[in-house]
């Protein structure tokens, strides 16, 4: 039936947690394993990928291999410069001598991130921006788990925003439904978003609870 057809499919999710949390493989290794075993998987069981199919995969995987590579590469010059100027550091000090508090740091970088994410992709917000504040959230006793979330949050938001959100070209893409639709259809998970954001910066221990639960000790 349906069912079984459908079964070989529904063991993709089940590879990859199993490869992750049973410590075969790393989360890298495990996305690895997942994409051949989905593409035997479409070429011998569903029958449904011939060779010019076969060609387009590669050809966009090595597109988006290639741009996130460019991504990374500029992102390791950077933090290179960064760390030879030892700019994070006196980032930090300069805001331990104006004795900001970590509530109001994390305030103003959730503002900057908010408005970075509205115009670069969240690949290059990680890898480029955020090392700059690591040691600062240090300096002012901020969690970094928390704040990592915090990013992350951040990250996902910027990924529904105009006008870069690249979430918007997607569904736009695969669907046909004009951007403005998209956009305004987009406005109450947006706000969904916002409130989870404020919740998580105001309260650390929902985030830290199950990570402490698991015995996280930082």
């Amino acid at each position: 039936g349906v069912t079984l057809r459908a079964f070989p499919a529904l063991m993709l999710p089940v590879i990859l947690l199993f490869g992750i949390y049973g410590g075969a493989t790393t989360p890298t290794e495990a996305a690895a394993v997942a994409a051949a075993y989905a593409l035997i998987l479409t070429a011998f069981f569903y029958r449904s990928l011939n060779w010019k199919g076969l060609y387009q995969i590669l050809l966009e995987s090595a597109r988006s291999s290639a741009a996130v590579g460019l991504v990374i590469g500029g992102a390791l010059i950077l933090n290179y410069i960064v760390a030879s100027e030892n700019i994070p550091n006196q980032l930090a000090g300069v805001l331990k001598e104006v004795d900001i508090e970590p509530l109001m740091f994390l305030l103003g970088i959730n503002l900057l991130l908010l408005l970075l994410g509205c115009v670069l992709d969240a690949t290059t917000l990680i890898l480029v921006v955020i090392p700059l504040f690591i040691p600062s959230c240090r300096a002012l006793g901020i969690d970094l788990v928390h704040f990592g979330v915090v990013v992350v949050v951040n990250s996902m938001i910027g990924l529904i925003t105009p006008p870069y959100g690249i979430l918007l070209f997607v569904i736009n893409a695969t669907t046909g439904i004009p951007l403005r639709s998209i956009i305004k259809e987009i406005v109450p998970f947006l706000m969904a978003l916002l409130v989870a954001l404020a919740t998580i910066v105001l309260s650390p221990d929902l985030v830290l609870w199950l990570p402490r639960l698991l015995g996280y000790n930082a």
